[in-house]
C-alpha cells in the first residue's frame, strides 16, 4: 500500500527590533553578533527603507498591511480626529482598518503569535495568541486574546511590563537596569508561547532597543554634540549583544521548514537638536496669539491662538507637521482654498532659511502627503517636514524666543530616527548569504504570504524578497 507522504508546512519567525541601526547590526557590532551574523552568512541581508515618517507609528502597521501611511490614514501616534483645531486621537489598534499578514494567516486557518507588535492594543481576536504593544496602560488592562492567556502571562511574568517607561531620564543606571528587565519578560513569555502553540507565524517586536539609542546615543556616538565617555558609553553595544543572545535562545523554534525575519521599522542618528516650529511660525507672522506670551517657554495651546489671524501651526515631535488653516475647512479658516498651493509654496521657501545654532543653514525636506502616498485618508498635515537630515526633530511649544533650541520639550533625548532600518533575511531553503539591494518595509508583508505558500494581496504595495533569489 502506499503511503503519502505529508506535505511540510511552512513557518515564518519574525523577530522585530525597533529602530535597530544597519550601521551597527552590519558593522560596527558584527563582531559582537555571533547569532546576527550566522543568519546574515544563511541568508539575504540590507537596508530596509522606512516609512514617511519613520517613527514607529506608522511604520510597523505599514509594514504587516503593506500600505503606505497615508493609505492608512495614520500619520503619527497622535492624529487630529478631524478639522476642529482641538480633538486628537490616538492611533491605537482600531485605527488600522487594512488586514495585516497574520489576519491573512489566520483567513487560511492557520495559528500565529503576535507579541508587542505596536498598533495591537486594543486587543483583538486572533487565531494563536496576542499580546498588546507599548501602549497598553498596565497588566491591569485586557492585554491578551485569548483572554484567558492574561493569567498565563502573570503567573510566568508577575511584573510584565509593555514599555521602558520614563525612557526619556537622566537617571541612566534605573534605565538601563529596566532596559533589561522589561524584556527579559517579554522574551521570556515569547519563547514560551513558541513552543507551547501549534504556529505558522510568530511576530515579536523588541522596543527595547529604540528606548536604549534614545537614552544612551550621546555615550556611544563621539559626534554627539553632548558625549560623554564614561560607565554608559558601553550600554548600546551591550544591549545589541543580549539581543543578539535572545536571538540565538529564540533559534531553537527554527527549523528546516521555517523562515526568519529579523527587521527594524526605521534606524537611529544622533540628535543635533530641535526646531521650535510653531515659535518660527509665530516669528514670521504664521501663526499669531490672542494676547502676550507668558514669560518663559509654554505649551502649544490652540485656544490661546487667534484663529483669525493664523495661516498656519505646528506639532511637535521627531518631524514636523504644519496644517495650514483653510477656509471651509478649519472652523476659522483663513486661507483660501485657491491659495493653497501658493501658501505652502511661500512657507518652504521661508522654512529654507532656517538656520542652525551655528549659523549654518539647516537642509529642509517638506514633502506634501498627496505627492509621496498612494492614497491620503484621515487628517493629513498639509506639509510633513524633516529637518537637518533628522537630526534636528521638532518642539511644539511657544516662549523660545527663537526658532531654535538644544533642548528637548519631552526630556532627555538623545537620538532621532533614520529612514534606514534593517533586514536579514533567511528562507526555509536558504538563500547564500550576501548583502543585497535596499528594499522597502512594504515588502516584508509580500515576503511573509509567499513564505507560507498563501495568496497574495493584490493591494499590497510592497513586493516580496522572493525577488532577490
Amino acid at each position: 500500500m502506499l503511503k503519502w507522504r505529508r506535505r511540510p508546512r511552512p513557518r515564518v519567525l519574525v523577530i522585530g527590533l525597533d529602530c535597530a541601526s544597519p550601521e551597527l547590526v552590519f558593522d560596527t557590532f558584527q563582531a559582537d553578533l555571533p547569532h546576527l551574523r550566522q543568519l546574515m552568512a544563511a541568508g539575504r541581508w540590507g537596508v530596509l527603507r522606512s516609512s514617511v515618517p519613520c517613527i514607529t507609528v506608522p511604520a510597523w502597521s505599514s509594514m504587516f498591511t503593506s500600505r503606505d501611511p497615508g493609505v492608512l490614514g495614520v500619520y503619527g501616534f497622535r492624529n487630529r480626529a478631524n478639522y476642529s483645531y482641538a480633538q486628537l486621537a490616538s492611533a491605537d489598534s482600531r485605527a488600522v482598518r487594512h488586514p495585516r499578514v497574520w489576519e491573512h494567516v489566520n483567513a487560511a486557518q492557520q495559528s500565529v503569535v503576535v507579541a508587542n507588535v505596536p498598533q495591537t492594543y486594543p486587543v483583538t481576536p486572533v487565531q494563536g495568541a496576542l499580546i498588546s504593544d507599548f501602549t497598553t496602560p498596565s497588566p491591569d488592562h485586557q492585554f491578551t486574546y485569548p483572554p484567558t492567556l492574561r493569567a498565563e502571562v502573570l503567573r510566568q511574568q508577575p511584573t510584565y511590563h509593555f514599555d521602558i517607561s520614563d525612557f526619556r531620564t537622566d537617571d541612566k543606571a534605573s534605565l538601563e537596569a529596566r532596559l533589561y528587565d522589561v524584556m527579559e519578560a517579554q522574551y521570556q513569555v515569547f519563547d514560551h508561547l513558541l513552543a507551547s502553540i501549534d504556529w505558522r507565524l510568530a511576530i515579536h517586536v523588541n522596543i527595547g532597543v529604540d528606548r536604549a539609542q534614545h537614552g544612551f546615543w550621546r555615550f556611544h556616538d563621539p559626534q554627539h554634540r553632548r558625549h560623554e565617555q564614561n560607565r554608559f558609553s558601553a550600554v548600546i553595544r551591550d544591549y545589541y549583544r543580549w539581543v543578539d543572545e535572545w536571538i540565538g535562545r529564540l533559534m531553537r523554534h527554527v527549523d528546516g521548514e521555517t523562515s526568519v525575519l529579523v527587521v527594524s521599522d526605521h534606524g537611529v542618528k544622533r540628535m543635533d537638536g530641535a526646531v521650535a516650529l510653531n515659535e518660527w511660525l509665530r516669528l514670521n507672522g504664521w501663526l499669531c496669539v490672542r494676547e502676550p506670551l507668558p514669560s518663559g517657554i509654554s505649551r502649544f495651546d490652540v485656544a490661546c491662538v487667534d484663529w483669525g489671524r493664523t495661516r498656519a501651526w505646528s506639532t511637535g515631535g521627531y518631524y514636523g507637521r504644519i496644517f495650514l488653516n483653510v477656509r471651509g475647512r478649519e472652523p476659522q479658516g483663513i486661507v483660501p482654498p485657491e491659495a493653497v498651493d501658493d501658501t505652502l509654496h511661500e512657507l518652504v521657501t521661508g522654512l529654507h532659511t532656517l538656520r542652525d545654532d551655528r549659523g549654518q543653514l539647516l537642509t529642509v525636506r517638506a514633502m506634501r502627503p498627496a505627492d509621496i502616498y498612494q492614497e491620503v485618508n484621515g487628517v493629513a498635515p498639509d506639509l510633513i517636514v524633516y529637518f537637518g537630515d533628522l537630526h534636528w526633530r521638532t518642539v511644539g511649544g511657544l516662549g523660545y524666543g527663537q526658532p531654535i533650541t538644544l533642548d528637548n520639550d519631552t526630556g532627555p533625548d538623545d537620538a532621532n530616527h533614520a529612514e534606514e532600518g534593517l533586514y536579514v533575511w533567511v528562507p526555509a531553503a536558504g538563500a547564500g548569504g550576501r548583502p543585497s539591494e535596499e528594499r522597502h518595509l512594504m515588502d516584508i508583508a509580500p515576503t511573509i504570504l509567499e513564505a507560507l505558500r498563501l495568496p497574495a494581496d493584490p493591494a499590497h504595495q510592497g513586493r516580496s524578497l522572493f525577488t532577490l533569489l
